[in-house]
């Protein structure tokens, strides 16, 4: 349930996303999630290196292993969406 918490936080997921490809600086990443403040921005960051999914190093931040493993388990979760979001249209 933590970690359902953690990623249902407001701009946790996309900040894992854009992590997935390479190390970026703070501003960079803040470029790339348009409309994230400062201090949201550097909340989530701690947060997601407090859960070990991200880290801070010299030129930016990046996904642990960890948190690369998490992008991994996204598929299924993604397949497993996309036939309740099917279902659920079928029946409203």
């Amino acid at each position: 349930m933590a970690l359902l918490d953690l990623l249902g936080r407001r701009w946790s997921l996309r900040i894992i996303w854009e992590l997935n490809d390479e190390r970026l600086t703070f501003r960079a990443l803040q470029q790339r999630c348009e409309g994230v403040s400062s201090s949201v921005l550097n909340q989530r960051l701690g947060e997601l290196r407090k859960a070990g999914i991200a880290e801070h190093h010299v030129g930016g931040y990046e996904l642990t292993e960890e948190g690369v493993r998490l992008l991994e388990a996204y598929p299924p979760l993604h397949a497993w969406a996309e036939r309740w979001a099917a279902r659920r249209s079928v029946t409203d």
